[in-house]
């Protein structure tokens, strides 16, 4: 029957029986309410006075916050900012409940239109009728509001008993939530169009649904603990979701699994109530929002997906669940011309530029450009990369904004289909902003992903050339899939943890869900990974509880080893350290190779095979020994070379830590033994012990090199040091991007995770400087700021690249050798890969070291040859750098015990620190007149110890007196009043004297007087052989001020008579008065030694 749709109760076109009075339509309702007029006032008039109290005492209720203001003595402004809060709040519900209501009417229109115009009465549609891509499913949306009742009986019993459960065991505070009311209302959701992608993978269906939901949905939540009360009433959620019914398979029900994912961010608005309408506070309403569509979109936008698998044992479900990306597109921003001036001057009187940046995005992957400042066609010149998942769907998109300290003001965008990119390879092209003038420059690549190992290199040697900022191309991506582990170890007291996994990659780091109380979780997640080098490479695995205190276990897994894998592939249980006998892991890692297929683009040939380095396109005969390039006589590294920082980590104290130490079976309460961890770019360092307190001073030094890659993170945790497992005291987190802006940082740091406790740190970028002139001074501020508890701090910087090597010597004297080389300065060494089967192997590599004493240490470097030994070795003193052109050595370097040759550049940097506390000048060739450009532009930053403060004094002028007979001794004497210390730096000796026939082997032994007890002795290292050793050492006494001016400092110069003999030889001494000596000054000084009988002087 026909029936017009204002007679409908709900948008439903559903026949009802007319004696069903819940469903009676609107007209018989009015009828009745105005039937019930000419009732006499009996009950009703109760309900009306009732009603007119309870609407009086709400008013009433306004005024309590006025009187509780005025009688705690609040000034008017506190009523007013509440007034204001409530007046915002007012108007956002109002808003929302607005909204919600034309959304509403906007559907029900909708509906009347298409039963008038789309579905014809009794007749059948012309046979010429065509629909768009975009397809109507009017009979979808009627299953769907015909099974909306039952599906929020499915939701009432999911809440209620799975998800609620849940959350009462996921917290003790909750132990009394429950769901009140859950009822999703008679709105149901509508599909306005439905779009089939035809012609993709036969083994798939791909569908796109334009959802749209406005409904009256009413879920409510109670905590009766705390008597809180909240939840949601209405909701409105637009957007495209995907479904993918994939596999297609032979039996029933045909379908293997339905994959579903929203391909860009759907919108949301939510009208809050209960405790909850706090949220509609302005500012707070979009926050919530946000935080809310931030959860939706880790479950459902790409590259999440939801996978409702159809049949049992689904094979390769962690593959449906997370696939590999359909490939990466390699987004190269140039540039942009004839963009809108949105700056005004003098009230819009003077019209000046825009200072553009652009807004990347393609999906839920965004980036930010730079801003340049006052123009109208910036030059980026920047490079990002983006996984695609979806061709097509995905879609890039730039948006052009004019910088402003309020709001940003939008200058234009555009939006371009990644399919488009996937067929031309490259495009190339100036793109029109829409909404907006000017056009905007962009280099668009696709990049297949190769499951080939054998064309790493010739990736590599691409992404070589490759100008890339702010981050370098990647040759690779790396996917885990997370699975599940078994046997994890129990917590304390044998309780279940709540294990979760931190996956990571360099300085990238990944974490999962936590999985609670169980030892053996599932988590079934993917994450993803660029890889710039899978060859040097590693994965770090670890396995927590959700506290991050506890360690289940730890996996290191080189990804080199997946280069050998097949189809670069490792499905397997891994084995834990640091766990359990039978703690294991499973995972699936594939790694794909990033390749850049297309005819516009030549890869460069490999080095080494023919033709190699010959990128003449006009070259007649490629290849071939004609056409052969000259030798390189320089090194060709990247732009990067030489670019690495020192940051200088100073680990001074902690305050208020707690004490975790029990005795007599936890009766007595002690303190607690603490010690710092600190990680940061891979390397670990540790502190000393301090027994006993809970407020420790360590006053320890760390040194770690580090680059400028943005989203570093030091990690510090505190530790009580125990017999048997150490106690976690407390942990934080320091951003290196401060540090590395400004150079300096100097704070207390709240240690998180615990009830109380703090950190003093102070970190200090090092500037590197290519120049010999300050590396006397440095010398000498390392000795006045290093501690007894830490080792000898770095004067300098050493960037070694290494890039080939010609001419080794053949193995068997006919096979070519597999040649690799390894550098090492001290005890720390770095090897490079092996090159299979040549003498002339390119290496390409490069390794940095810290450098304390620059004019005795040395280079060494050994060239060997897998299973044949060594080919040629390369020592070259560090010393030969600092009388180089700006301390770099770029050449080729003959190799001994061998005919090769080396390609090396080898560059040395001073380290100078600009926040130690010490003025370092020097009088007789300033640095600060040869180099103005470096100083000049420098802030003077005043020490937080002024005691540290040195002045080099003129005895370190190459003018200075000659020395004595007995020779001198330098030292540096003065009082560290905040440590109640007195220090003396032993520095150096010249022109010592020679008895026999031998130089002597001196050493320097100082003694407080007048004690001459064993407490207040000290002595330095020996020396071997010579006539002017240097110590650099620090000695400390811990002493009052006024107890060290009444001591006086003997200082002797000994030697060793001979090997059996207990002897010393006294070649010269000083006796320093304390009186005499400015101990606030610390001035390095050179002291005529004497004899025993002889008192010295300076």
């Amino acid at each position: 029957m026909d029936r017009s749709p204002g007679d409908r109760p709900s948008p439903v076109d559903q026949p009802y029986a007319p004696s069903d009075p819940p469903d009676q339509p609107p007209t018989a309702h009015a009828k009745l309410d105005q039937s019930s007029g000419n009732q006499p006032a009996g009950p009703g008039a109760a309900g009306e006075a009732l009603a007119v109290l309870t609407s009086f005492g709400r008013r009433l209720l306004v005024l309590v916050p006025v009187y509780l203001a005025g009688a705690i003595g609040l000034s008017v402004g506190f009523v007013l900012f509440g007034l204001a809060l409530y007046l915002g709040w007012r108007r956002v519900r109002e808003e929302k409940e607005r909204s919600l209501r034309v959304a509403r009417q906007l559907l029900d229109d909708e509906e009347r239109l298409t039963t008038k115009t789309l579905y014809m009465s009794h007749r059948e549609l012309p046979a010429w009728v065509s629909f768009p891509d975009v397809e109507k499913a009017e009979w979808l949306n009627k299953i769907v509001a015909q099974v909306w009742p039952f599906l929020g009986q499915y939701m009432e019993k999911l809440l209620a008993e799975t998800v609620a459960p849940a959350v009462r065991g996921s917290n003790p505070h909750l132990q009394t939530f429950t769901f009140t009311r859950v009822e999703l209302g008679e709105k149901p959701l509508r599909i306005v169009g439905v779009r089939v992608h035809p012609g993709q993978r036969k083994e798939q269906i791909l569908l796109d649904l334009n959802i749209s939901y406005v409904g009256d949905v009413q879920i409510d939540v109670e905590v009766k603990k705390y008597f809180c009360k909240a939840g949601v009433k209405g909701m409105q959620l637009q957007g495209v979701l995907r479904v993918i019914l994939e596999p297609l398979i032979g039996n029933l029900p045909i379908v293997g699994a339905v994959s579903m994912f929203f391909i860009r961010r759907p919108t949301l608005d939510i009208n809050w109530t209960g405790m909850t309408n706090l949220l509609d506070i302005p500012g707070l309403s979009s926050l919530s929002d946000t935080m809310i569509m931030d959860s939706i979109a880790a479950f459902l936008v790409l590259p999440n997906r939801l996978l409702v698998p159809l049949v049992p044992d689904l094979q390769d479900a962690a593959q449906l669940r997370s696939p590999l990306p359909r490939g990466i597109i390699r987004i190269h921003l140039l540039a942009a011309r004839g963009l809108s001036s949105k700056d005004k001057y003098v009230k819009g009187l003077i019209e000046g530029k825009s200072d553009p940046y652009a807004l990347v995005r393609v999906g839920t992957q965004t980036f930010c450009s730079r801003v340049i400042d006052e123009e109208l066609n910036p030059q980026w010149g920047e490079t990002y990369e983006v996984m695609v998942h979806e061709v097509p769907g995905q879609e890039i998109e730039v948006e052009v904004f004019d910088k402003d300290p309020d709001k940003d003001d939008f200058l234009g965008r555009m939006k371009l289909d990644v399919g488009k990119v996937l067929q031309a390879g490259v495009m190339d092209e100036w793109f029109p902003l829409q909404s907006g003038q000017g056009q905007v420059h962009l280099r668009l690549e696709w990049l297949s992903l190769l499951p080939d190992a054998e064309k790493l290199e010739q990736v590599l040697q691409w992404n070589r050339g490759v100008s890339s900022q702010p981050e370098p191309p990647s040759a690779a991506i790396l996917v885990v899939y997370l699975d599940r582990a078994q046997d994890l170890p129990l917590k304390k007291g044998n309780k279940e943890p709540n294990p979760m996994v931190q996956l990571s990659i360099q300085d990238v780091t990944q974490e999962s869900k936590a999985v609670y109380n169980t030892n053996c979780p599932v988590w079934e997640e993917a994450f993803r990974f660029f890889l710039q080098d899978p060859r040097s490479q590693e994965l770090d695995v670890q396995v927590k509880d959700d506290s991050r205190a506890l360690t289940l276990g730890a996996l290191t897994l080189p990804l080199a080893r997946l280069l050998t894998a097949p189809e670069l592939t490792l499905d397997q249980w891994f084995q834990l350290s640091s766990s359990g006998p039978n703690s294991r892991l499973y995972m699936k890692l594939v790694m794909r190779l990033l390749y850049l297929d297309s005819s516009e683009v030549r890869f460069p040939a490999v080095p080494g095979t023919p033709g190699a380095w010959d990128l003449d396109d006009e070259s007649p005969q490629t290849g071939s020994s004609v056409d052969a390039p000259p030798r390189p006589s320089h090194t060709t590294p990247d732009s990067n070379f030489g670019m690495e920082n020192v940051l200088r980590i100073h680990v001074l104290e902690a305050q208020d830590l707690i004490a975790k130490d029990r005795f007599l079976g936890g009766l007595v309460k002690g303190k607690s033994d603490p010690y710092v961890k600190l990680k940061l770019g891979g390397r670990s360092f540790r502190s000393r012990v301090v027994r006993e307190d809970l407020n420790p001073r360590w006053n320890e030094v760390f040194e770690v090199i580090v680059t400028s890659i943005p989203g570093q993170e030091l990690e510090v945790e505190v530790f009580d040091k125990d017999l048997d497992k150490d106690d976690f005291l407390g942990r934080c987190k320091v951003s290196l991007t401060t540090v590395l802006n400004n150079g300096f940082l100097d704070e207390w740091l709240t240690l998180e995770d615990v009830p109380s406790g703090r950190l003093h740190l102070c970190l200090e970028r090092l500037t590197p400087r290519p120049t010999a002139a300050e590396l006397e001074e440095v010398l000498q501020v390392n000795s006045l700021i290093q501690t007894q508890k830490s080792a000898e701090l770095a004067a300098a910087l050493l960037s070694v690249y290494l890039e080939r090597a010609e001419d080794l010597p053949l193995r068997k004297g006919t096979k070519p050798p597999s040649p690799y080389a390894t550098i090492a300065v001290g005890d720390t060494s770095h090897k490079t890969k092996t090159v299979s089967q040549t003498s002339a192997p390119v290496w390409d590599e490069s390794a940095s070291f810290l450098i304390r004493k620059p004019n005795s240490e040395s280079l060494e470097l050994q060239v060997q040859g897998e299973g044949t030994g060594a080919l040629g070795s390369l020592s070259l003193p560090l010393s030969e750098l600092l009388v180089a052109d700006r301390l770099c050595l770029d050449h080729w370097f003959m190799l001994s015990n061998g005919p090769g040759q080396v390609l090396l550049r080898a560059q040395l940097r001073i380290l100078v620190s600009q926040h130690s506390g010490v003025e370092a000048y020097s009088h007789s060739s300033s640095s600060l007149s040869e180099e103005p450009e470096l100083w000049g532009g420098l802030p003077h930053i005043t020490s937080s110890a002024p005691e540290l403060r040195q002045r080099l004094t003129h005895s370190d002028s190459p003018l200075e007196a000659p020395a004595g007979p007995l020779g001198q001794v330098k030292l540096t004497v003065w009082y560290y009043s905040e440590e109640r210390k007195l220090i003396s730096i032993v520095h150096s000796c010249r022109a010592l004297r020679q008895n026999g026939r031998d130089p002597p082997d001196p050493y320097v032994s100082l003694l407080l007087l007048p004690d001459k007890n064993r407490g207040t002795k000290r002595k330095s290292s020996q020396k071997k052989r010579t006539l002017n050793p240097e110590f650099d050492e620090r000695f400390e006494w811990e002493l009052p001020m006024d107890e060290a001016l009444r001591r006086k400092l003997n200082v002797s110069v000994k030697s060793s008579s001979s090997f059996m003999s207990r002897e010393r030889e006294l070649l010269g001494k000083v006796q320093l008065d304390l009186t005499e000596i400015d101990l606030s000054q610390g001035a390095a000084q050179w002291y005529d030694l004497m004899d025993d009988k002889d008192k010295g002087s300076s």
